[in-house]
């Protein structure tokens, strides 16, 4: 899954290869967020019909698919954008499938804690891709030749699923999951509290990645290739990697829900610190977004999940649908930036991290809970609380 965020890193390349113009460069990512958007609901309704490992198998062939095109010929910029919508269409059926695997194959109150490792390893993919990509380039190849190196790891990755059995269980009532059913859940207060708050955690991540070193490099004069990058995006990335596996080891001690509020306030005290006049404070400000940021996902997810565990593959759907925030929120960010300038534009996130911290505070009131778990293990084994 980490793989995909190299997407981001391939925009330049792209507009240089093709002479585009930064919209039609940005299609790139667009295409791929469109395709959560699209396709993420249907990926459950097939996840609760046919089985998660069905639809993990299913999406590792498709993102496979779209890795070929460009791997084959990238003589024009539509196939490029063909392949990443593709891969996008890939990508939204294994968030799908994958994440609630995670809970058919943990020990009972083990979710949250496996779930939140889980997306560490997939930030190791998201450091990678672009450091692979450098790579290649460094090795005397063009770039879009890092394709056939990830063509290679997901062909690897899908022999290995093909072996590996998965004990999964199925809609609750016996009534066929539809795409019309699992919109009906939007109608339950608590699911959509959720989904709104995955729109708005992605959407946060990525107008924070993309805005950071221009901020950097706006208020610091930081160099906007180098020490901008590096100590913005890059120094977020390592923190958030570094947040999760974290979270992994502190899920053993406390419950998901206290570490739900403990890390989105964490999360928006970082927000804080970018709003300061130094750069030191603007740097732990990065740091602490890392931290911060970097369980939201994992724990909201778990936490929804384990309220309808019946409902698993809509509620799958319905929450990488919501990755579709991605798309959203950092042109949302551009455009206050136009207006009020760039400062004034990370207020975006910084309402975002407001609502998801109401929500975590609710979560911990059972009677009023936006997001309700099931009855948790004992604290000193559980990664639910």
């Amino acid at each position: 899954m980490g793989f995909v965020d190299a997407v981001g890193t391939l925009v330049g390349f792209a507009e240089k290869q093709f002479h585009l113009s930064g919209a039609q460069a940005g299609l790139l990512p667009f295409f791929g967020f469109i395709a959560f958007a699209i396709f993420s609901v249907p990926a459950g309704v097939i996840a609760d019909r046919r089985g998660r490992r069905f639809l993990l198998l299913l999406s590792l062939g498709v993102v496979l698919g779209g890795q070929l095109i460009p791997s084959l010929s990238i003589a024009r910029y539509g196939l490029l954008l063909a392949a990443i919508f593709l891969i996008g269409v890939g990508m939204a059926a294994l968030q799908v499938a994958g994440n609630p695997i995670m809970r058919d194959v943990s020990a009972p109150g083990r979710y949250a804690r496996n779930l939140t490792f889980a997306q560490f390893i997939k930030s190791l993919g998201s450091i990678s891709g672009p450091y692979l990509t450098a790579q290649v380039i460094a090795l005397g190849f063009a770039w879009y030749h890092i394709f056939p190196v990830f063509a290679a790891v997901t062909l690897l990755t899908l022999l290995s699923v093909l072996g590996v059995p998965a004990a999964e269980g199925r809609g609750g009532d016996g009534t066929p999951a539809s795409v019309r059913s699992s919109f009906a859940l939007l109608a339950e207060p608590p699911v959509a509290l959720a989904v709104l708050g995955i729109f708005l955690y992605v959407g946060a991540e990525v107008g924070l990645n993309s805005w950071l070193a221009s901020l950097l490099a706006g208020r610091f004069g930081m160099d906007l290739g180098s020490s901008a990058t590096r100590l913005g995006p890059g120094l977020f990335f390592v923190a958030l990697a570094a947040g999760r596996l974290l979270g992994s080891l502190v899920l053993g001690f406390i419950g998901a829900r206290r570490f739900f509020l403990v890390t989105t306030l964490l999360g928006l005290a970082g927000l804080g610190l970018l709003f300061g006049g130094a750069r030191g404070l603007a740097l732990a400000g990065i740091v602490c977004c890392g931290l911060g940021f970097a369980n939201v996902w994992p724990l909201l997810f778990s936490l929804t999940v384990e309220s309808r565990p019946e409902r698993s593959g809509a509620l799958s759907g319905l929450m990488c649908m919501a990755i579709f925030g991605g798309a959203v929120m950092p042109a949302l960010m551009g455009l206050v930036a136009d207006r009020g300038g760039l400062r004034l534009a990370f207020l975006v996130p910084v309402a975002a991290f407001v609502y998801l911290v109401l929500l975590a505070l609710g979560s911990r009131r059972p009677t009023a809970a936006p997001v309700t778990a099931s009855a948790p293990a004992p604290a000193a084994t559980a990664g639910q609380g």
